[in-house]
């Protein structure tokens, strides 16, 4: 049994398969494995000795790790296909979402993945070179995207020495408690705030960001207007208005695109195996977590879009259940 992608999704069905007795390798193109748990998340948020005690675990437990490989590159998946009687595609989805607009080329203006990959192995011990490096420390930072991921990426900047962070986010403030229109047991839109919030920093919601401006090459400013979100269309969806002149400017040395992601990489292992993708970009699959080719599965991330790791974790141990069931025709796996 073949794994692509030791993130959260990835792991969760290397433990279930492995309990249920088949061999496991999981093939990861970092140096350590983890995905997400390692790169993704700042270690004051998730200490990586916990994740380095569990994947000790799965490792004394039989479990195979293939480091530093990336399939459909460093391995074909086609050959993959060939050796194994079956695989997991859990690569996640690392494209992100950005920011067409002018002065975007500047400079200091990064995708918060990066920032945050590159931290967390600075973090780690290793050495970056100069010229690669992205800090906050003696920087005005600007982090553009009001998510968990906007929050991590505060949280660093703080502790790498930033002189300044601020965050926005285009959409306007949630509510802070449970509204009438949301009741029990629906999941309401409630402000979150993070501890990297409660160390310090600005926040802004209802802020359109229109321009980047800068010099000798680097950004030095980020233009944007205020927006109105009080008139509806007809079925009562709030509709997006820039407020007459509310524009404004925030100081910038760093900026920060933590607005989300679009789909998984489509090059490599997707376009060698020639699975189908719906509509969003991410990996097709059948009900069963098999893609339109026999054998070849997916989960996580990869298959469902960007998303929390809990559910990623969740569909690491479905897409395990499925995958014992078409190898021995039955399965005594728990899909959750």
């Amino acid at each position: 049994m073949a794994i692509v992608g030791s993130g959260p999704a990835g792991l969760a069905a290397a433990d279930q398969l492995n309990k249920a007795g088949h061999t496991v390798i999981v093939f990861e193109k970092d140096d350590k494995a983890g995905g997400m748990l390692r790169y993704g998340i700042p270690d004051f948020k998730l200490d990586k000795t916990v994740l380095d005690r569990r994947i000790a675990i799965l490792k004394k437990e039989g479990v195979k790790f293939m480091l530093n490989t990336e399939v459909g590159s460093d391995v074909k998946a086609s050959k993959l296909l060939k050796e194994f009687d079956a695989m997991l595609l859990a690569g996640g989805s690392r494209v992100a979402r950005d920011l067409k607009i002018e002065g975007r080329s500047f400079e200091g203006i990064h995708f918060a993945m990066d920032y945050l990959i590159q931290s967390n192995k600075r973090v780690a011990g290793k050495k970056i070179a100069a010229s690669k490096l992205i800090d906050a420390k003696g920087k005005r930072v600007v982090v553009i995207g009001g998510g968990d991921t906007g929050a991590d990426c505060v949280g660093m900047a703080h502790r790498q020495g930033a002189i300044s962070v601020v965050q926005i986010e285009v959409l306007p403030k949630p509510p802070e408690c449970r509204s009438a229109a949301q009741p029990w047991p629906k999941y309401p839109s409630l402000l979150k705030t993070s501890t990297s919030h409660e160390e310090g920093g600005e926040r802004h919601w209802a802020v359109l960001t229109k321009k980047f401006e800068g010099e000798g090459g680097r950004v030095k400013k980020v233009l944007c207007s205020r927006l109105d979100f009080s008139r509806k269309d007809d079925r009562g969806c709030p509709l997006m208005a820039e407020v007459p002149n509310s524009q404004f400017e925030l100081r910038a040395d760093l900026v920060i695109l933590a607005i989300g992601f679009i789909h998984p990489e489509h090059g490599g292992a997707l376009n060698q195996l020639k699975v189908s993708l719906d509509q969003k970009g991410n990996v097709k699959t059948s009900a069963d977590y098999m893609t339109c080719v026999k054998g070849v599965f997916s989960a996580g991330d990869m298959r469902r879009g960007q998303s929390l790791i809990v559910w990623a974790i969740a569909e690491g141990r479905k897409a395990a259940c499925a995958i014992d069931r078409y190898l021995m025709e039955k399965t005594s796996l728990p899909e959750m």
